[in-house]
């Protein structure tokens, strides 16, 4: 067989893998998780049928320009706006793309973000992601559809584009346990006020974790505020001074456990020995800094970012393991990050 028959689906079939797999393995990706054995084997395949990848040829022969915009609404004035995009940058150069970014404002009217991907567009770019700063049902310009596009920490409410979210639900499950396996069981939640998916998952995951543990979920104490350390200051001053104050505190984010380390030093209860406090975010500025360091949950955004911009070479690539151009939504998991403001209580 002639190399210029010879295909990344041969490769897979040789090797008894998937298409992604060998393009992962052939490109050095390096948070694919793959076997030392498997990877063994596809590059055993790709040598004996003589197969490289020739990213020239394929942008010719694919009248494809091997280029992708990632067009942010307000990502990129964000803390989370770097792991993002460096996780969509690290995906597209190990599979030969390139990524072309541009922000735009969630405040935008319709038609300046439809003029924003026009700018993309007129760039000749493949694909595109569409990301947003925060986890939201999102109406997405009328032109996105017009090349392939994945969403990144967005869905829509219809399901048209396939898109990729953080487990808010789980990652306040991870974090209402840290407390309850550290022997608390009086547990307050200062929330965020706006209404946002993030707000009503973190809230469901803090009430039922509560209530499989045997405690009330549904009459724990919720305060809510803005989501800035100044909404978590008046959050938690006035769940701190009710008469069934908890001993341990989850907060919406890692913005509002800082107001919280706040109030609490104001009651003069000291972190943790009075007063555990979990996060969730892992702000490095914030999470890290803070005396002592807040235990937190981390969203993960390089991850999220990876993920869409694989999803999206897959679907041009035309792999069939990326299920065509179906949409759909991939929850990527929000693990614990442990610091020092977690701690058994005085008194349970």
């Amino acid at each position: 067989m002639a190399r210029s028959t010879i295909g990344i689906k041969d490769v897979a079939v040789a090797a008894g893998v998937s298409a992604t797999t060998v393009s992962h393995v052939l490109n050095d990706v390096s948070y694919a998780r793959i076997s030392p054995e498997t990877r063994r084997k596809v590059k055993a395949a790709a040598r004996q049928l003589g197969y490289g990848p020739n990213r020239v040829a394929q942008a010719l022969r694919n009248r494809r320009t091997g280029v992708l915009g990632l067009v942010s609404e307000d990502v990129a004035t964000t803390p989370h706006a770097g792991r993002i995009i460096q996780g969509a940058d690290d995906a597209a150069r190990a599979r030969g793309y390139t990524l072309m970014l541009i922000n735009t404002a969630a405040s935008a009217s319709p038609a300046s973000r439809e003029g924003d991907v026009d700018a993309v567009l007129e760039r000749q770019v493949d694909g595109i992601l569409y990301a947003t700063m925060y986890h939201r049902v999102l109406e997405t310009p009328a032109n996105l559809g017009k090349v392939p596009a994945v969403l990144v920490d967005a869905v829509t409410a219809d399901g048209s584009f396939p898109s990729v979210v953080p487990d808010e639900y789980g990652g306040a499950r991870a974090a209402v346990a840290a407390l309850l396996e550290a022997g608390h069981s009086r547990i307050g939640f200062i929330n965020n006020v706006e209404d946002v998916p993030s707000t009503s998952e973190r809230l469901r995951g803090f009430r039922e974790t509560l209530t499989a543990a045997g405690l009330d979920g549904g009459q724990a104490p919720v305060e809510a505020s803005s989501s800035d350390a100044a909404g978590g200051y008046e959050a938690a001053s006035r769940i701190l001074r009710r008469t069934d104050a908890p001993s341990g505190l989850f907060c919406y984010n890692d913005q509002m456990a800082m107001g919280a380390y706040r109030a609490a030093a104001e009651l003069g209860l000291a972190i943790p020995a009075d007063l555990s406090v979990v996060g969730f975010d892992d702000q490095e500025l914030v999470a890290g800094s803070l005396f002592p360091g807040l235990t937190t949950v981390a969203l993960p955004h390089y991850a999220m970012g990876a993920w869409a911009a694989d999803r999206l070479i897959d679907i041009l690539e035309g792999d069939p393991d990326a299920g065509g151009e179906e949409p759909g939504t991939t929850v990527l998991e929000c693990p614990l990050v442990v610091r020092a403001s977690v701690a058994a209580p005085r008194n349970p």
